[in-house]
């Protein structure tokens, strides 16, 4: 059967590339983050050197813009996408920003949150750089007028406030130096610092895991919250805005638990 199968998409060469394509996407939609192990705190260091370079594998960029392709296209037509939803309303609550305003963000993966902008109206100025070569190197290829950069986010190239909103793009979780991270987010910003889409856990101290994204095994950080507050004051930011993705609360106990949110910080001098 399948392989009367086969010879009948032969025929049909264009049908047969557009179930690929459907096949794709939905092994990408299916498939984001599995297999959460946590990590005992005697290995966490160990297992962060070992899996320091996991985005940086060639197949991970065209696995995860098959998701965001089917994302950015059901956002073109209306649809929400709270992940989208969210960050657009904390570039709304970031105010006295000026007109064309500049935008970098970190984690940037293929770009595709310059869209997520242009689907939204906003007339922003985007720069995006991820310490992933393929990820940069799609991005380029779908959006040649954009600068793209190959960067770490812990020895970031940029000067002191140079952009007026710096989005740290989901990608605080995947950082074993976030400490670090936090404090370069905050120097090349001007006025504002989004960290969207950040896993944290309250009630507890912050949390490893290992798990697999995209099928490709890597290491998952949800940072205490107490601790994030006390780090972005250490930096000179003011959390304005705190929007919730999703919360888990201890059914036992509600003081304890986790959540994914997005924060919108104002640098103070």
């Amino acid at each position: 059967m399948k392989a009367l199968l086969s010879r009948l998409l032969g025929r049909f060469p264009r049908l047969k590339s557009q179930l690929r394509q459907l096949r794709n996407q939905l092994g990408a939609a299916a498939s984001v983050s599995t297999e959460y192990v946590e990590i005992d705190r005697s290995r966490r260091e160990d297992e962060s050197r070992r899996l320091a370079d996991s985005w940086k594998q060639d197949e991970l960029p065209q696995r995860q813009r098959a998701l965001a392709d089917l994302q950015l296209q059901k956002y073109r037509n209306g649809a929400k996408i709270d992940v989208y939803d969210t960050f657009i309303e904390a570039i709304d609550a970031a105010q006295g920003l000026p007109a064309g305003a500049s935008l970098l963000e970190i984690g940037c993966s293929s770009g595709y949150y310059s869209e997520v902008l242009e689907i939204a109206g906003k007339d922003m100025i985007y720069t995006g750089c991820d310490y992933s070569d393929a990820f940069i190197a799609l991005g380029r290829s779908i959006y040649p007028d954009l600068r793209l950069d190959v960067e770490d986010a812990t020895r970031l190239s940029y000067a002191d406030e140079t952009f007026d909103v710096v989005v740290s793009g989901c990608c605080l979780l995947h950082i074993p130096d976030y400490r670090t991270a936090i404090a370069e987010t905050a120097r090349v910003a001007r006025s504002h610092v989004v960290f969207h889409r950040t896993p944290v856990v309250y009630g507890q101290d912050t949390r490893y895991y290992r798990k697999k994204a995209y099928g490709v095994e890597t290491i998952e950080i949800h940072l205490s919250e107490t601790e994030f507050m006390e780090l972005l004051a250490e930096h000179g930011l003011s959390l304005i805005k705190t929007i919730t993705l999703s919360d888990t609360p201890d059914p036992q106990n509600p003081s304890i638990g986790g959540a994914t949110r997005t924060y919108l910080c104002r640098k103070i001098a």
